[in-house]
């Protein structure tokens, strides 16, 4: 059994435009001698189960889980390049929202509020929040607590709601709630920016021979060049893919460890200030 997903960027309002990017890939891939691809994407199914599946013909997933989690059972493909703010290359980074009424103007203000992230394994949710405001921490701290969210939507619900000050959210999914669903945005500005880093990778189940790896490279870099996609394309901010030496990801990890340098660990899984939300893994996550 075969299979691709794109949860990242899934909205319902993206989904006909996913679907027509997909169905232009999947003829090149033919074409590219890939047996069994799938007719339609997989949706619905959990984020994990996805990226460890041995049949996985294409996906996406966030650079941590290229770092971390999932290095052993996936192969990275191409780098998106996104037509966002934000954005530069195939770089990308994280807005620092807080509610319009917030008496912050920069960071260090919101030292003592309450930090919300939609999960550890985010770059963009936790370790983007965690290197902007790690050098303004005292003694290891800067938030008087943190909130797990489950996901960035979750986690804007809780920041406009009032239950927590402070969130970081991937440019891309900023600029689509932007365009798709501006009213979720109300009552929020962005305060901050974080460093840019490689954008989340498209990736093949590592079961994958690499001269298949290969070939799905290649139909990657057909279907994106394909006047067929276009308006797939421009729908879904994808203005090409470069294929990166793995190493550029790496500079996930040098934030991290940054932040570990100037001893700041409050956004660690294991840290006393950490409040536990009731969570959900949402198709909207990076």
């Amino acid at each position: 059994m075969t299979l691709s997903g794109l949860p990242w960027y899934y909205l319902p309002e993206t989904e006909r435009a996913q679907d027509t990017f997909w169905s232009v890939l999947a003829r090149h891939l033919r074409r590219q001698g890939i047996a069994y691809v799938p007719h339609r994407l997989t949706r619905g199914r959990p984020v994990q189960s996805l990226l460890t599946h041995p049949g996985l013909i294409f996906g996406q997933c966030c650079g941590y889980d290229l770092i971390y989690g999932f290095s052993g059972t996936v192969t990275y493909l191409a780098t998106p390049r996104y037509a966002a703010p934000g954005c530069s290359g195939a770089d990308y980074s994280s807005f620092v929202l807080v509610r319009d009424d917030a008496k912050a103007a920069k960071v260090p203000d919101l030292r003592g509020s309450v930090g919300i992230i939609n999960g550890f394994n985010s770059h963009s949710g936790a370790n983007a929040l965690r290197a902007v405001v790690a050098p303004f921490s005292r003694k290891g701290r800067f938030f008087a607590g943190v909130k797990v969210s489950g996901g960035h939507l979750q986690s804007l619900a809780m920041l406009v709601s009032g239950a927590g000050d402070v969130m970081a959210m991937d440019c891309v999914l900023h600029v689509l709630l932007t365009r798709h669903r501006p009213a979720v945005l109300d009552g929020t500005r962005v305060i901050d920016r974080s460093d840019p880093v490689p954008a989340p990778p498209f990736v093949t189940s590592a079961a994958f021979p690499p001269e298949t790896a290969a070939n799905i490279r290649e139909a990657l870099a057909a279907a994106v060049a394909d006047p067929a996609a276009e308006g797939a394309r421009q729908d879904l901010l994808l203005d090409g893919v470069d294929v990166l030496p793995p190493h550029k990801y790496l500079k996930i990890v040098e934030l991290e460890a940054s932040a570990l340098r100037k001893h700041y660990l409050e956004l660690h899984a294991t840290a006393p200030a950490v409040i536990a939300a009731p969570t959900a893994e949402t198709a909207v996550t990076t």
